[in-house]
């Protein structure tokens, strides 16, 4: 339990035209940093350091309903929807059973999307304690996933090394052997299968206490949910019971995996001896999508329209992310540097038209003159 909140404690202090030629980006403005050198360096850290100023100063003057309250009334409201969908599935009717499988996807995936990513941030409570706890219940019993193994890989890798090539490079979403059919719209469902499975794969070398923690958390979580299919839903079939499970974990899956690609490939890619400042790394290989109803709840806004922030700034909250929004856009804006938005239906179309160069030829590799 301990390293879960290592983890987590690393992540607060981090917290702060595609062809087939590599990509050359020039950087205008302050000749030191066209020269290169220190005093490069000196104007990468300070652009940083007052953004960061900008944004803290947005976060004391929030309220804690700002900071947090807001994102875990969601959960609570996803939570308190998981009893009536139970009672709606055991209908004889279609139109209340329907209507238990369609509550049941959503409140899942907040649950298993939005809370897994808020607790892997440790974004949920200022307390280690609670973020501990937080973290083995919605990444391990909720999500089915190792909480160590989900932190290591999404905090230290993803965010440390975001589109560093062979670090955090997004290349873990890849499945190039797949047609662009096969992995784009039918592949995801399979995502609540696959999920426990890579989780058992990566508890090779970890210490028994924890090894045994997962399993049992893990199958608490899914026989949980089992359990009130059979004796609260009324299922007499365990078949028809597993089958409902897998529709209401699959119902989002398709999203979920473009919004994990959608948001990075495709972007600058940069080589791990030559990679950017922190604020140039964020702003080139970070894409927003636009405000959306329903996946802005469900998947949270630090997943969809406030990616950029949320690299910028991980330990935020979903909420805190979308109030500093304009702060940061406006800052980038003014001093030149990108704020990457583009639309789902237009990501999707380059995905399924380029999908042989983005999903599985190596991506170029960026260098961005004069700032690495």
């Amino acid at each position: 339990m301990q390293s879960v909140q290592d983890e987590q404690r690393d992540e607060r202090e981090r917290g702060g035209g595609r062809g087939d030629e590599e990509m050359l980006i020039k950087t205008r403005g302050d000749p030191k940093i066209k020269n290169g050198g220190a005093g490069a360096e000196e104007v990468e850290e300070s652009l940083m350091m007052e953004l960061t100023r900008l944004v803290q100063k947005v976060v004391k003057e929030s309220s804690w309903w700002e900071r947090r309250g807001v994102d875990c009334s969601i959960l609570a409201a996803a939570f308190l929807c998981l009893p009536p969908a139970f009672l709606l599935l055991g209908s004889s009717r279609l139109l209340g059973f329907s209507a238990g499988v369609l509550l049941m996807g959503v409140a899942h995936a907040v649950i298993t999307v939005k809370g897994t990513h808020l607790a892997s941030h440790g974004a949920l409570s200022e307390s280690q304690a609670w973020g501990r706890f937080w973290a083995v219940f919605f990444i391990e019993i909720c999500g089915s996933f190792s909480a160590r193994a989900g932190i290591q890989g999404h905090i230290k890798m993803h965010h440390a090394h975001t589109n560093v090539i062979g670090l955090g490079d997004s290349s873990v979403w890849k499945v190039p052997f797949l047609p662009r059919i096969i992995y784009l719209f039918i592949a995801p469902l399979a995502v609540p299968i696959i999920t426990p499975l890579v989780a058992l794969a990566q508890l090779k070398g970890q210490s028994l206490a924890h090894i045994l923690r997962t399993i049992l958390m893990v199958t608490l979580g899914l026989y949980s949910q089992y359990w009130l299919l059979i004796n609260v839903s009324g299922f007499t079939s365990p078949y028809g019971a597993l089958l409902c499970m897998l529709v209401c974990r699959a119902m989002f899956s398709v999203p979920y995996i473009h919004v994990n690609i959608f948001q990075h490939i495709g972007l600058p890619m940069f080589s791990p001896t030559r990679r950017p400042k922190r604020i140039h790394q964020m702003t080139h290989g970070v894409l927003n999508l636009p405000r959306n109803p329903l996946l802005d709840r469900i998947f949270g806004h630090s997943l969809i329209n406030c990616h950029v922030e949320h690299h910028l700034f991980p330990f935020l909250s979903d909420n805190m992310c979308l109030k500093v929004k304009p702060v940061v856009s406006k800052y980038l804006t003014e001093k030149q540097l990108p704020y990457q938005e583009d639309t789902y239906s237009s990501r999707l179309h380059l995905f399924f038209h380029k999908y042989q160069e983005l999903m599985v030829f190596a991506p170029p590799i960026t260098e961005l003159v004069g700032v690495q």
